[in-house]
């Protein structure tokens, strides 16, 4: 076994490969994402970007090569050990928002920090909180079924920020948006990740979306075509916590 990644890499991965039936997704990827980073992973449809993000947030194994999350080696978890890591220190937001069925859209964004162990009233006043932050307050006691998609990708985006967990995946997250909307969540969710220090790894085949990151690798046919470089960019938006219960529900 290598040694564990440097300090400053939240998450680190060596000479991974995956293969989805058969077909290679990722062949040989090796990359390093910083605490505190916004890393944007971007390429084509079926590049692997995905398929790097699972590998990376645990939902994928990998075939070969090894997966850290700080000093924890998550290629040599079970089952039960790749579960407890993704409730307890990653958040995710994929393409589709996968809401409870049964939940109203505040009780969705409470439910992760209920699991965590947070009292009921910080819960619910973290996701009262971060529904308005995603203009979508007022649906708050609705269930999904009865939303348009973009206020149910909005509300996975406010569950997944909630928890402040030390690591956000996204996954191609304002797909079901309009330029004008995407443009504003992935606004909310970067200056979210970077006043409370989280780390924010965003695949995303919109290469316009690139700019709200502070460093950016590409992916061709499961490999990494160039070096990660930095993202120019103009200062962030101020950004305030807004309230005790968010910034207390910290791990």
């Amino acid at each position: 076994m290598s040694a564990a990644p440097p300090d400053n890499d939240v998450l680190w991965a060596r000479g991974i490969v995956k293969s989805h039936h058969g077909t290679p997704a990722l062949r040989g990827i090796s990359i390093g994402v910083r605490e505190g980073e916004v890393l944007a992973v971007t390429g084509p449809r079926g590049s692997g970007k995905s398929t790097l993000l699972g590998c990376l947030s645990a939902h994928h194994t990998v075939d070969e090569g090894e997966v850290w999350f700080n000093s924890a080696p998550v290629h040599t978890l079970g089952r039960a050990g790749r579960e407890r890591l993704r409730r307890d220190r990653f958040g995710f937001v994929g393409s589709e928002p996968h809401l409870v069925p049964e939940l109203t859209a505040r009780e969705n964004v409470a439910l992760p920090l209920l699991l965590a162990g947070a009292g009921n009233k910080a819960a619910y006043t973290a996701a009262d909180e971060w529904l308005e932050r995603l203009d979508v307050g007022e649906v708050t006691r609705q269930r999904p079924d009865r939303l348009v998609q973009s206020q149910r990708q909005r509300i996975a985006v406010a569950r997944a920020l909630a928890p402040l967990p030390p690591v956000v995946f996204a996954d191609d997250p304002t797909a079901p948006l309009h330029r004008e909307a995407a443009d504003q969540v992935l606004r909310i969710l970067t200056s979210a990740a970077r006043s409370h220090q989280l780390t924010l790894v965003l695949a995303t085949h919109d290469p316009e979306l690139v700019r709200f990151a502070d460093r950016a690798v590409a992916l061709v046919d499961g490999r990494l075509t160039a070096p990660a470089a930095p993202v120019p960019r103009g200062p962030a938006a101020p950004w305030t916590a807004g309230g005790s219960a968010v910034s207390a529900t910290r791990r």
